[in-house]
């Protein structure tokens, strides 16, 4: 049985941004990259004393921006897939719910057939008792005979 979960309200744009955004920086390429880009910048800055020399107070500033704007952009996305995973796991529940009311009416139907089985069973067995007596009957009704 497949069953779709429901969309409580369509998604936003800040949500479709911030899971695009969650993604992308979330992968080892936006790492390399920025770790790329970080290097260059001290480099630059070191050798040919550029735009923002030793401590790097623009870089910082720089890092510190991003981390600013990334950690809630990360936390809304996430705050999303824990809503997802509540009506994955909901609707697990409703299809285990099914599933168990489902095998116990098959446990019932099996109960009642091997019930019927083993009636048949005795049946059989009583049905080949009784042969053997009629035929121990009918051996007795011979030799009587004269």
């Amino acid at each position: 049985m497949k069953q779709k979960l429901k969309k409580t309200r369509a998604i936003t744009l800040g949500q479709k941004v911030s899971d695009k955004v969650t993604g992308t920086i979330g992968s080892w390429k936006f790492i390399i990259i920025q770790s790329v880009i970080i290097f260059f910048w001290i480099i630059l800055n070191v050798v040919f004393e550029l735009w923002d020399k030793y401590p790097f107070i623009l870089l910082n500033l720089a890092m510190s921006f991003q981390a600013a704007y990334t950690a809630p952009i990360i936390m809304m996305s996430q705050n999303r897939e824990a809503q997802r995973d509540r009506q994955r796991a909901e609707a697990d529940y409703k299809i285990n719910l099914l599933a168990e009311n489902e095998i116990e009416t098959i446990m019932t139907a099996l109960k009642e057939l091997d019930k019927k089985v083993l009636r048949h069973e005795e049946i059989k067995s009583e049905i080949t008792q009784m042969k053997t007596e009629f035929k121990a009957l009918q051996d007795i009704l011979s030799i009587k005979k004269p």
